[in-house]
């Protein structure tokens, strides 16, 4: 709305989802608030329950993905949060309406939206309800299966089954899968620590702070009272290998230390994920060495062996065969179907480059699909413009390092020229930007309203 971003809910399930099958049966339960309790067992063994809690239903949606070329099927289990109690009578019955269903409003925001906007303290909160909720249940699901198959001989777990920390959003697993193993599952903590700390890995996306996530301690403490018991744990096992390994070297023990300090300390997410995972890995080869001499430089001078680097990819038939079927046609033409999953075939094809016939076929799908593209702007904003120009697309996520701004100040540096007439060697360009902006990034969406005033 001129020119600025605006946001509306996107009602996807208001007419149900056909390929999703909820699985009541398998619902979990996920605790929030009260308080670690103390007690000893019937051998005498002192252990620790999570009481007084807050606890709100995670009941799954699995969503069939099948495989390509194959018989096989893998399943993406959702999670959708649901009070325990949704309904309170005797609120109602009292006249207080909106209380009556406080607790059903309550756990529904859970999963009402991904990533709410914590530009707030409740906004915080929310987050960290949800990073702890889709963790939870995941876990609590994993270890229900592996028990039901194997008992509780966790011996041969980590063999089985692996935890992926994209970013630090899930991070709060490294945590919660010690609780699960310890509390409910009576396994001692270092047994817990090595299943752990062989089934969780890390991958770092970005060295932006907002990958780099942090949680004062007094909401962690508050939400979420007997993980902050195990985190401090944890740190207190990981700072006293520190301080042998580099004995009176306070400096680094702070620099490291998965708590922050100061006036208001806070648990830093990405530290708990190295110190719990058994790989850290960047998304390209200098990604991971600004990573190694930089970000997390003292972690890698403790564990070298834990980093390494995955270049982020695509999918040949997500990106190719499914998205252009013209070019994948003339590909099977002269190759056969076997490059849709063996991508080195298409070296065969440096062979093409003098063959004028199969040229001028690649070049007209090109054309084919840049005049369909042209149609779909046409119709959607109301733009017409020529196919014959060189296409500038730049489609992802509005955000200052994307360097939306960059590709901006290109535009109207050429207008400028154009203006001025200084226009030799200057070929014709469309330059198409798409995206949005998280809604509390200002920033971002200042950027929007810039692309919209100068188009």
């Amino acid at each position: 709305r001129d020119g600025y971003q605006v946001e509306s809910p996107d009602h996807w399930l208001r007419d149900g989802n056909p390929w999703e099958f909820e699985s009541p049966e398998s619902t979990r339960v996920v605790k929030y608030f009260g308080r670690s309790e103390f007690y000893n067992d019937a051998s005498g063994k002192q252990c620790v329950r999570w009481v007084d809690s807050a606890d709100v239903l995670a009941v799954p949606y699995d969503v069939p993905v099948p495989g390509y070329g194959n018989d096989v099927v893998n399943t993406l289990r959702l999670w959708k949060a649901q009070a325990t109690d949704e309904f309170n009578l005797a609120e109602f019955n009292a006249g207080s309406y909106t209380e009556a269903v406080a607790a059903k409003n309550l756990a529904e925001q859970i999963t009402m939206v991904l990533y709410p906007n914590d530009s707030s303290e409740n906004g915080k909160e929310l987050r960290l309800r949800q990073q702890y909720f889709l963790a939870s249940a995941s876990l609590q699901d994993v270890l229900h299966r592996w028990i039901k198959q194997h008992g509780k001989d966790f011996s041969g777990f980590s063999k089985k089954n692996g935890f992926q920390l994209n970013d630090t959003h899930p991070s709060i697993a490294v945590a919660e899968l010690m609780r699960l193993l310890m509390d409910e599952h009576e396994l001692e903590w270092d047994a817990a620590w090595d299943i752990t700390t062989s089934t969780m890995a890390y991958t770092n996306h970005t060295l932006l702070p907002e990958a780099l996530e942090q949680w004062s301690v007094s909401l962690v403490g508050q939400l979420l009272p007997r993980l902050l018991d195990i985190i401090y744990e944890i740190n207190a096992r990981f700072l006293s290998g520190l301080a042998r390994r580099w004995p009176g070297d306070s400096d680094r023990q702070q620099r490291m230390s998965i708590i922050s300090g100061g006036e208001w300390p806070a648990v830093r997410m990405a530290h708990l994920a190295i110190v719990g995972s058994y790989s850290v890995n960047g998304v390209a080869a200098l990604h991971t060495e600004l990573l190694e001499r930089g970000l997390f430089k003292d972690f890698y001078e403790l564990w070298p062996e834990k980093f390494n680097n995955k270049t982020n990819g695509v999918a040949p038939r997500r990106w190719l065969a499914h998205c252009n079927p013209a070019l994948s046609a003339l590909l099977s033409g002269e190759l056969g179907d076997e490059w849709v999953t063996d991508l080195d075939r298409l070296q065969v094809l440096r062979k093409k480059t003098a063959d004028n016939k199969f040229a001028g076929r690649w070049r007209q799908i090109k054309r084919d699909n840049k005049l369909r593209l042209v149609e779909m702007i046409r119709e959607d904003c109301g733009v017409q413009f020529n196919a014959d120009m060189l296409f500038d697309i730049q489609v992802k996520r509005i955000h200052e390092y994307k360097r939306q701004l960059l590709n901006v100040l290109h535009v109207i540096h050429r207008y400028d020229l154009i203006q001025r007439g200084e226009t030799d060697g200057l070929v014709p360009r469309c330059v198409l930007l798409g995206g949005k902006a998280a809604p509390g990034y200002a920033m971002a969406k200042t950027l929007i309203k810039l692309v919209n005033n100068v188009a």
